[in-house]
């Protein structure tokens, strides 16, 4: 059981302390939902951390926009500055899906605006959870949508400890494989850098680099250093690169997946042309295989999550993979205000319980409400 540990000025007061012993008995019990009840103001954000120590269990907090993710999230890292408090939100500033206009064969690219900030955050929460059972996280509702497989995530990870053998030209090119890329002049999360016989990496998650010096082929010392100063802050006898992106395909599985990517690709440009859209056919295959070239070049393209069924395998009937199985065991607690109720978690409470044998929060209507799922 994890240890959490809430560091607060104040001690649970009023009905919060019989509040919170209800809560924990039920969980206790294996009862999939509880819900608390309180007007704004009562300190249920507190009782809710008081739970979690209790409980001792990784646990996700989900929200129904950002904002009060964002609140909640700060609130969290005042009550557990001990353990791993992680963020995990859209990371879309702005997104236009891309679009076909057949009358003036007019097409209309995907254009989006990455938030790197909260990107290196959700790396940062993936790599917590793999690593760490002390950890809370914030959420929105995108965890409910697709993301890369955990499975292949965890496995392609590459592992430098100190006194290993392992040449330059190995280590940089596992880098590579695992979609870093090499910035020599500056060095951005997601790159790394190579002066003479030191490697320096900056994984997405992490605000402060990783250097690697090697002697040969001996891996002679494993640092964090500080980004700006160069300081070393931790001496290391070992550590673990996860990759830069989530989307991770292993290279053996790479032609199974184009394979699937080019069927459904002749079944739809088939149904189109039976149809007469000729224009839209030719604009469907122009980038479908435009992507497959860039899948089999450097193994990701841009929008590669709309081909989350076919790089997986999975039936269509099975849902996509979500951020929430990554939990080995999920409590999940949710907060609401008076005015809102959020449709998305609703529709992936059965979707979510079914696939994954997990229960979801559903959205309800009492005024400014946790809900506990188990």
């Amino acid at each position: 059981m994890a240890k959490f540990r809430v560091q607060a000025p104040f001690s649970p007061a009023g009905d919060q302390g019989q509040a919170i012993e209800k809560l924990v008995a039920h969980l206790a019990q294996d009862q999939s939902f509880v819900t608390l009840r309180g007007v704004t103001g009562v300190g249920k954000t507190y009782i809710m951390a008081k739970v979690i120590e209790a409980i001792g269990q990784p646990t996700i907090i989900v929200s129904h926009n950002k904002t009060l993710a964002a609140q909640i999230y700060e609130e969290m890292r005042a009550f557990f500055p001990d353990n791993a408090v992680e963020y995990f939100v859209s990371y879309y500033d702005y997104y236009q899906p891309e679009a076909y206009v057949p009358q003036s064969d007019t097409y209309i690219a995907k254009e989006s605006n990455v938030n790197k900030e909260i990107e290196k955050l959700r790396h940062s929460t993936t790599q917590s959870l793999m690593t760490r059972d002390d950890v809370v996280v914030v959420s929105s509702v995108s965890c409910i949508y697709g993301l890369g497989s955990p499975e292949d995530y965890r496995q392609a990870n590459v592992l430098v400890a100190e006194g290993e053998s392992i040449p330059r030209a190995k280590l940089t090119s596992r880098l590579v494989e695992i979609y870093y890329d090499r910035n020599d002049a500056e060095l951005k999360p997601g790159t790394f850098r190579v002066r003479g016989d030191t490697v320096t990496v900056l994984p997405p998650g992490d605000e402060h680099p990783i250097r690697i010096d090697l002697f040969g082929d001996e891996v002679e010392s494993v640092r964090r250093v500080h980004g700006v100063t160069g300081d070393t802050l931790q001496q290391l006898r070992a550590t673990t690169i996860f990759p830069a992106k989530h989307f991770v395909l292993p290279p053996d599985e790479l032609e199974a997946a184009l394979a699937r990517i080019k069927q459904q690709l002749g079944e739809q440009l088939q149904a189109l042309d039976k149809a007469g859209k000729i224009l839209e056919s030719a604009r469907l295959e122009q980038r479908t295989r435009f992507d497959m070239e860039m899948l089999r070049e450097i193994g990701y393209c841009s929008g590669i999550e709309n081909y989350s069924q076919p790089l997986s395998g999975r039936p269509l009937e099975i849902p996509v993979r979500r951020f929430l199985i990554i939990f080995p065991r999920v409590t999940s607690s949710s907060w609401t205000n008076p005015t809102s109720r959020c449709r998305k978690c609703e529709g992936c409470t059965t979707a979510t319980g079914n696939a994954n044998k997990r229960s979801l929060i559903s959205a309800s209507d009492f005024p400014a409400l946790w809900t506990i799922a188990r």
